[in-house]
């Protein structure tokens, strides 16, 4: 692949943009590798969790703007682009019944920022900066940010954000609920790459079954819930990681996931 890398090792996926020239924005060969990839990785049954993050100083600068006029066409074409080529990959993310982790360095803008709201949890280290940079080129935002911004902040604050087109520092994104947590410096990574071996040794059936009902719970209704609840229970409770969790709990053995709460130093 030119402008991805993909890596792999004991259960954990690593997928990294990699145009560090351009900041790591995306332009349709990008789009196109990211399309191809996470399809094949929505049929992987030995993936457990997957980092994004970007090459060199920065997670991902938005869509390439060279590439927007080059590809510029009426209305019914520019919306088939969008549709099939961007938020195709990008639903196939927020669909995946994995963990997905986001470890963010430098810019996370336009694009960049909606992929970083894709992932589960967001890793950032100071100096980062996110920033909802589309009213600036006269655009409106996408890559799913409709969707999960508002269900991050709330819709006031994600009108704010929108309209505004500001930067926000890791510290006021952490305290808005976008980041999950601050890293040091140059350790965003490497602290991800320890959450995502934590829950590859977690049960694949519990976080795929947690992970679809907490993406409805918004747009759901109380009894619907509590069906769902009661479904994903009875599945789990059948499940071979659950007998030996309980075997190892009635023998005193050290339980199989254990939730690294600090980071290693």
């Amino acid at each position: 692949m030119q402008a991805i890398q993909y890596e792999f090792d004991n259960g954990v996926g690593v997928l990294t943009l990699n145009r560090p020239a351009r900041k790591n924005a995306i332009d349709q060969v990008m789009a196109t590798e990211l399309q191809i990839l996470l399809a094949d990785l929505a049929q992987q049954r030995d993936l457990r969790a997957l980092v994004i993050t970007g090459a060199g100083g920065a997670f991902c600068a938005g869509g390439d703007i060279s590439n927007m006029m080059s590809a510029a066409g009426n209305s019914e074409t520019g919306r088939d682009r969008m549709r099939f080529n961007y938020l195709s990959w990008i639903e196939t993310i927020l669909r995946l019944e994995v963990p997905v982790i986001a470890a963010v360095r430098g810019p996370a803008f336009g694009a960049g920022f909606s992929l970083a709201l894709t992932a589960d949890m967001v890793l950032a280290e100071p100096g980062s900066r996110f920033c909802m940079s589309f009213v600036r080129l006269g655009l409106v935002p996408d890559c799913a940010a409709f969707y999960t911004l508002p269900r991050i902040v709330g819709i006031q604050r994600a009108k704010e954000l929108c309209f505004s087109g500001r930067e926000l520092g890791p510290e006021e994104a952490h305290h808005l609920g976008i980041v999950t947590e601050i890293t040091a410096i140059d350790g965003a990574l490497d602290r991800a790459k320890q959450i995502a071996q934590c829950f590859a040794s977690a049960s694949p059936s519990s976080l795929g079954l947690m992970k679809r009902a907490l993406n409805v719970s918004l747009n759901t209704s109380l009894d619907a819930m509590i069906d769902i609840e009661a479904a994903a229970q009875g599945i789990a409770r059948t499940s071979d990681w659950h007998a030996q969790a309980v075997a190892r709990f009635l023998s005193k053995e050290p339980p199989m996931f254990q939730w690294p709460a600090k980071s290693q130093d």
